[in-house]
């Protein structure tokens, strides 16, 4: 736990070191914030983005965060589209594009090396020959 300024409105916390350093009180208004965009974006459909951060008196940036973070979703008839990280096609909501995060996804998942069940079978009937019960000593 550190002692930090908030990036908002200037005034001593201790920053626990997750999420944006800003203090309690500012966290809670931009929570506050967040649910009037949302509740602006479902009653304007049509709204772009310059409109709903003027009308809400948020940021571009703050807006665009929460769609990045899948906060927020534009509707398919909005204007308003973001672009994927990796191939740059517009996109509502999120990083990536649905292309893009299933390629991401299989790329993953190709590393991640799986048991290879025979081994296991292999070392299990190995050891006991007889067909004797074998016991492990206690500690």
């Amino acid at each position: 736990m550190e002692v930090t300024n908030c990036r908002s409105c200037g005034k001593l916390f201790n920053y626990m070191g997750s999420g944006r350093p800003i203090c309690e009180a500012c966290a809670k208004a931009l929570e506050e914030k967040f649910f009037e965009v949302r509740e602006y974006i479902r009653d304007h459909k049509d709204a772009g983005i310059n409109e709903v951060a003027e009308e809400n008196d948020v940021s571009v940036s703050q807006i665009k965060q929460w769609v990045r973070e899948e906060r927020l979703e534009f509707s398919e008839s909005s204007v308003v589209a973001m672009e994927c990280e990796n191939c740059g096609a517009p996109i509502k909501t999120g990083r990536f594009c649905k292309a893009c995060k299933g390629s991401l996804s299989n790329g993953l998942t190709g590393v991640i090396a799986r048991p290879k069940p025979a081994e296991t079978e292999k070392r299990n009937s190995g050891n006991n020959s007889k067909g004797q019960a074998r016991f492990m000593d206690k500690l």
